[in-house]
């Protein structure tokens, strides 16, 4: 997060010229969104925010503002609440299989649900005995597993207590947590492909997104770099999400990149300023909602997203 910071104010002034556009690198590309799309800016004057979430029954998005230690609620025409504070200055967001409020609460070093009742629960803050360093995005699969980043952005060095940057699952009972990855410099967003046999991470220091072989036992194996985002724009790989077609879109240098199941690039949707994450919603989960350091935004798409429960 920090480099992301520093890029902030480079970032601006060479896209507000070109904030909204689109930069096609294959004719599939514009296949993806209907004709005359544009990307909308709903809210603005936050100070940095992150994982945002579709809430299907009450149709609205909540996302995380992580230094006013903040969880808002916004509705499609810009209307926003304050769904929960403090938020133990949460990041990555998205719900569990009965839809409560799973969180990466990056301040407390930890990971919590939010019950139907207002109630929060701790579902990890320890592993082998050592406080997690900052959980920073997370993702849950459909047999209600949970997998999470833990890069030290959110505290000093001195603080670390775990040896390893790691990624790491909680069992669907939430009984054990394992190391499942644990040679990342800085891993980040996560995403499952539409089948769940594969997962995307990508690490924000080394500037790529990785796949892995989701095993049975949800093991993860045969890891390989899946895309190299190392250009020289502003932007790091951050939050991803995934269609149900099987394109990825993460966050990267000069926007959301858009990349199709075999790796290839096919373009990237440029943002007025530095994407952090992104999410499906809508009625029809396609919507893109994107959070980008002050506003959050959004744009059509053809292809629906993987619904979050």
């Amino acid at each position: 997060m920090g480099r992301i910071f520093h890029q902030i104010g480079m970032w601006i002034n060479e896209q507000q010229m070109r904030a909204g556009t689109m930069k096609p690198k294959s004719k599939a590309f514009k296949t993806l969104f209907p004709k005359g799309t544009t990307l909308k800016r709903i809210s603005s004057g936050f100070h940095f925010i992150e994982g945002p979430v579709w809430c299907r029954e009450e149709k609205c998005v909540l996302f995380s503002d992580i230094p006013e230690n903040k969880i808002y609620k916004l509705t499609p025409d810009g209307r926003r609440t304050i769904f929960r504070e403090p938020s133990g200055n949460s990041n990555g967001l998205t719900r569990d299989r009965q839809g409560c409020l799973i969180a990466c609460e990056h301040g407390h070093r930890r990971v919590t649900r939010t019950d139907k009742d207002g109630s929060i629960i701790v579902i990890a803050d320890l592993f082998e005995g050592k406080r997690l360093n900052s959980p920073n995005d997370v993702v849950v699969k459909s047999d209600g597993a949970v997998y999470f980043t833990d890069p030290p952005y959110g505290i000093s060095p001195d603080k670390q207590e775990q040896p390893k940057q790691g990624v790491y699952r909680i069992t669907p009972d939430g009984k054990e947590i394992a190391l499942v990855v644990d040679d990342f410099e800085m891993p980040n967003g996560l995403a499952f492909s539409p089948d769940e046999k594969h997962l995307y991470i990508d690490d924000s220091s080394a500037c790529h997104i990785r796949i892995f072989d989701v095993e049975h036992d949800g093991s993860l194996t045969n890891g390989r770099i899946f895309k190299d985002m190392n250009i020289n724009k502003p932007g790091l790989p951050d939050g991803m999400k995934v269609d149900a077609a099987g394109h990825v879109f993460c966050t990267g240098p000069g926007g959301i990149w858009v990349i199709d199941p075999a790796g290839n690039h096919l373009g990237t949707i440029i943002t007025p300023e530095i994407a952090a994450n992104c999410a499906w919603g809508g009625e029809d989960w396609k919507s893109l909602y994107i959070t980008a350091t002050t506003s959050i935004y959004v744009i059509r798409v053809n292809i629906p997203g993987i619904e979050v429960p």
